[in-house]
């Protein structure tokens, strides 16, 4: 991304779109007060972080006895009265979600990849699912103190060695495919990228006429396989981000108040919610809602406009979909790609 002289000011930076991770599937309900159970108080909470200031809902879903769905049924109610409730909120579905058969009929359809593809399937359809650009280490356990455990199930050894264990599988051709489903269900991509490795590659995919579409990114620093905490890292990234994408910053644990502060200071995006984090930059227990006010309150402290849900949509170009590779290049601000026997660097053209 360019920085103009005046790019810091906020007069001319796009409005503050927070997303939100209200949901934590990590967490079982005594690790926290702040953990939404039934189906009625799972939608309440989306409203509650509307009415806050969040704008985009990142949406997991737990059934009755408090663990985390794999119902493609519940996501479908779920999404159903989400609509209703907060119907301009933009509704992104985590993509880490493999679903469960359901009956026999549904078992002997399900392939492996086919219970993550179904993401494409969900009705009605989110406006978002997060896609994860290759198969990584994602060992959360990395940045984790003793301080962010405490008094929740991942304190628990056992638990602690799987997280430490686990993997994002999204190996070339099963992200490929999933792209390419979600796009003819209308459904938009939110690419989860935890280095620039990972941001090569979904530029290499769109050069290629895998994905034409408006390009939303997370940079999710979370360590262990992804991004850690030095700021040059993320500054890096902003800086290999092309123009025309919207870059939101996704960390964990206390961390999530200076990076975000950071980030509406530089016209980003941000994220918070009990997904990432329990505790406030005090070491506090701090709830969804109580995150989202402190980003408004650091977004009123540099002037800068937070989005309404109208804003929001107009930002991440929901709905929108493109023609041909060379109309999404020159969306996203990317240089084209090189005509045959072109040499030297290959220019934006001018119509």
């Amino acid at each position: 991304m360019q920085f103009l002289d005046d790019s810091l000011l906020p007069e001319n930076q796009e409005k503050l779109c927070i997303q939100v991770a209200p949901y934590g599937p990590q967490w079982i309900p005594g690790d926290s007060d702040d953990i939404p159970l039934t189906m009625a108080e799972q939608v309440q909470k989306a409203v509650d972080c509307w009415n806050a200031g969040a704008t985009v809902l990142h949406v997991h879903v737990r059934e009755a006895d408090g663990k985390g769905s794999k119902r493609l049924s519940m996501f479908n109610e779920m999404l159903a009265r989400l609509r209703d409730a907060v119907p301009k909120m933009v509704l992104q579905v985590g993509g880490s979600i493999s679903f469960a058969p359901e009956d026999e009929g549904q078992a002997a359809k399900w392939m492996t990849d086919d219970t993550r593809h179904m993401l494409a399937e969900l009705s009605p359809p989110p406006d978002q699912v997060t896609v994860a650009i290759n198969t990584s280490q994602m060992n959360v356990m990395e940045l984790m103190t003793e301080a962010d455990t405490a008094g929740t199930s991942l304190a628990s050894p056992a638990l602690q060695a799987a997280y430490t264990d686990m993997v994002v599988p999204s190996n070339p051709s099963w992200h490929t495919e999933h792209i390419r489903r979600l796009v003819a269900s209308g459904i938009q991509p939110q690419f989860m990228l935890g280095h620039i490795a990972g941001l090569e590659s979904l530029e290499r995919l769109i050069r290629r006429g895998k994905y034409c579409g408006p390009l939303n990114l997370n940079y999710v620093a979370i360590g262990g396989g992804a991004s850690g905490l030095h700021p040059a890292d993320m500054l890096e990234f902003v800086r290999r981000t092309p123009d025309g994408a919207v870059l939101t910053i996704e960390t964990l644990n206390r961390h999530v108040f200076p990076m975000n502060t950071i980030a509406i200071a530089m016209g980003l995006h941000v994220r918070v919610g009990i997904e990432d984090t329990l505790l406030g930059p005090d070491g506090k227990r701090m709830t969804s809602v109580q995150q989202i006010e402190a980003m408004v309150q650091t977004a009123r402290g540099l002037n800068r406009e937070v989005a309404n849900g109208d804003d929001a949509r107009r930002i991440y170009r929901v709905g929108e979909f493109y023609a041909s590779t060379d109309e999404t290049l020159a969306k996203l601000g990317y240089a084209p790609n090189r005509a045959h026997g072109e040499r030297g660097v290959p220019m934006r053209r001018v119509a």
